[in-house]
């Protein structure tokens, strides 16, 4: 056993002395490399729900989101800012659309703007506990555009699973 085995282990071992559940169900988790050892890895460390009474109001967040998508795929805003907001698939999905409006603009020679938009305010619903879904009406002069956002509790805080610009 090496020593560091041998502080997991004894770091396991104080903690499970304490009571504490966490320590209890990762020594109850199965190990090795099988399907339930990965299964069960995966439900202990993966996001934990959280109900929507645990967290804040979603308005402020929904509004945000919206005025950064637009300014993201205007190419005025990087995407790396609202990494923290949005879930991995959000965020290829955003990268590649980002992409693909950079590449629109350099094919007419068109420069980088910040667009000029008004945000509607955002129509809520709660189909389930911990999940929220908004759509935001966003009004510039040349035209109007919907941007849908489905919300979900995760760790404590809001984060964003899916999000459509129509």
């Amino acid at each position: 056993m090496t020593a560091t085995h041998f502080a997991v282990s004894a770091a396991i071992t104080d903690e499970v002395s304490l009571g504490s559940t966490v320590a209890t169900r990762a020594l109850q988790a199965p190990s090795g490399r099988g399907s339930r050892a990965r299964i069960a890895h995966e439900e202990f460390f993966d996001f934990q729900p959280t109900s929507t009474a645990d967290l804040p109001d979603p308005r402020p967040l929904v509004e945000n989101l919206t005025r950064c998508v637009i300014e993201i795929l205007a190419g005025a805003r990087d995407l790396e800012q609202i990494a923290r907001w949005v879930t991995d698939d959000v965020y290829r999905t955003l990268l590649a659309r980002a992409a693909i409006s950079a590449r629109a603009r350099a094919a007419r020679g068109a420069p980088v703007v910040r667009p000029t938009f008004s945000v509607g305010a955002p129509r809520l619903t709660e189909p389930r506990d911990g999940v929220i879904e908004a759509v935001v009406i966003v009004t510039s002069r040349a035209r109007a555009r919907a941007v849908a956002i489905r919300l979900e509790g995760l760790d404590r805080r809001w984060r964003a699973s899916a999000i459509s610009v129509l």
